[in-house]
């Protein structure tokens, strides 16, 4: 396929503006997705050149954040090797298993995520005792929300940051800037089977890649700047945003 100068400038700047957002709240696939579909590629492939995409964004983000001192890869050890066997493991068995049990679950616990930032309002804080120990988050959550992203995908970045607020209790920039790290790492370990089955367009992945890249610096600047009071309404709008687009997707009858 060939693309226009214009179309690829758009979808530059379309991946700039996903990942600020991304970087900040998740949910950049929102915007790069469709954008993607809009331009005539198949859905694997778009899905694919999403991930390549979204893994540089994810990269920035998780950079600006250890180099600023906020995660320290030591202690994420653990959790790092077990996103990344749980996402390759997802990536694999999506080829063989329906996941629409996951579409029907998933807008609900999106929503439930939006209404816990919304209505809890110590959510975030930080300083509370962390309710499993680093060696059962990383096997629990870790390996859960690493197989899902790889399995399926929507909503992963909110996943990771309520499993970090609410179980590890940390603040909402400490628990964005974890989300980034092991987002990153579930968007390596599912990009490898895209790689190796040849579903990327690099031209535009990379293209969109280097977009990506400079909006989730800037998005990661802006998360530690503005904090807890930027952060948490943006989880709460971009889950809220995500659960009624699939449900939207599934059932259209409720909408018109």
């Amino acid at each position: 396929m060939e693309f226009s100068y214009e179309v690829i400038a758009i979808l530059f700047a379309v991946a700039a503006l996903a990942g600020f957002i991304d970087a900040i709240a998740g949910g950049g696939g929102l915007l790069t997705v469709p954008a993607l579909l809009s331009v005539g590629l198949p859905p694997a492939q778009a899905l694919a050149t999403n991930k390549l995409q979204s893994s540089f964004g994810s990269f920035s983000a998780s950079l600006y954040f250890v180099r600023n001192g906020l995660v320290n890869l030591k202690t994420m050890r653990l959790a790092i090797a077990c996103t990344f066997v749980g996402s390759a493991i997802g990536a694999e068995l999506v080829q063989f298993i329906d996941a629409g049990v996951l579409t029907s679950i998933i807008p609900l616990l999106l929503l439930g995520i939006s209404m816990y930032f919304l209505f809890a309002p110590q959510a975030g804080v930080g300083g509370g005792e962390a309710k499993l120990s680093e060696t059962a988050f990383a096997f629990s959550v870790g390996f859960g929300i690493g197989f899902y992203d790889g399995f399926f995908g929507p909503g992963t970045g909110s996943l990771f940051t309520i499993c970090f607020v609410a179980i590890a209790q940390l603040n909402m920039i400490e628990a964005t800037a974890r989300t980034k790290v092991l987002n990153f790492t579930s968007n390596i370990a599912a990009l490898l089977f895209f790689i190796m089955a040849g579903l990327p367009v690099w031209e535009i992945g990379l293209t969109m890649a280097v977009g990506g890249f400079i909006g989730a610096r800037f998005g990661a600047k802006v998360a530690i700047t503005k904090g807890r009071k930027l952060i948490r309404p943006m989880v709460v709008i971009i889950s809220m945003i995500m659960a009624i687009k699939l449900l939207w997707e599934q059932n259209p009858q409720w909408f018109q």
